[in-house]
């Protein structure tokens, strides 16, 4: 399945596990193989029924996956036919509710900002970490603004995300030592109040067509830096997903899931 393009193996566990290797992990995740961004595995839970595991391209762990969750949710919608999903992920449960035409809107929760909870290495100010990245005429822009939504993410506000090469950059922040577990790189153009463009390299993955959880942090990261408000749009080259962020500043992102399709995998 995929969420704007992001897409997904999703392997479902709950009655045989398989225990793959990391070198497995890697090869279903491989172009060249199977492919895709990330690889979902669905384990039984005795409390609330389903736990998540999220695993990057390059075989690590992720911590939480937006349009991963929305895709199983919808996965699950179909199985028990309800219209609420809710699943264990090492974030938190999240909570996803089906709404019509393939749209599914996934809670995420509240986000964390403090240095410690990115985590960054030190204490550092997270609104502005004031770190340079280079435009494709060698110009300097300073800044990034630090969030974690389960997972770290640093979003540099620019004039113009064409004006910079997000495949140079992304794997050089994405290592930056202020980093200890390396983070989601996203660059974002405000094109108005309601409306972000954004591109993304994602942590253990790279470059990506769209990512949940960045979409979620871009929208923490502009309301925090007064560019936005409550509700956003952030366009990824295939679409957008919608963020809210309500009276207890839990946010939801919502949007389109691809239809499901099977297939066999031979290791």
């Amino acid at each position: 399945m995929d969420g704007l393009g992001n897409d997904f193996v999703i392997i479902d566990q709950r009655l045989q596990e398989l225990n793959l290797s990391k070198d497995q992990i890697i090869k279903i995740c491989n172009r060249n193989f199977i492919g895709c961004d990330q690889l979902i595995i669905i384990k039984k839970n005795n409390e609330i029924g389903v736990s998540l595991e999220f695993y990057n391209s390059d075989g690590s762990v992720s911590g939480a996956c937006g349009n991963g969750t929305r895709c199983v949710a919808y996965l699950l919608s179909k199985e028990n036919n309800k219209k609420e999903i809710e699943v264990w992920t090492s974030s938190g449960n999240l909570k996803s509710k089906i709404l019509d035409n393939n749209i599914v809107e996934t809670e995420i929760g509240v986000p964390k900002i403090s240095w410690n909870e990115i985590p960054l290495i030190k204490e550092l100010n997270t609104k502005n970490l004031n770190i340079n990245i280079l435009d494709k005429n060698n110009k300097e822009h300073a800044g990034g603004t630090a969030v974690n939504v389960g997972n770290p993410h640093i979003v540099f506000f620019v004039k113009n995300i064409e004006d910079y090469e997000i495949k140079k950059i992304g794997p050089e922040i994405e290592h930056h030592n202020f980093f200890p577990e390396k983070c989601n790189v996203t660059l974002a153009q405000k094109i108005n109040d309601n409306l972000i463009k954004v591109k993304v390299w994602e942590r253990g993955a790279g470059l990506t067509k769209a990512c949940g959880t960045a979409a979620c942090a871009t929208a923490v990261a502009g309301k925090i830096n007064g560019l936005t408000k409550s509700k956003t749009d952030i366009e990824f080259m295939l679409g957008k997903i919608s963020v809210y962020i309500d009276e207890k500043n839990s946010v939801h992102m919502k949007g389109v899931v691809s239809k499901i399709n099977e297939i066999n995998i031979k290791l």
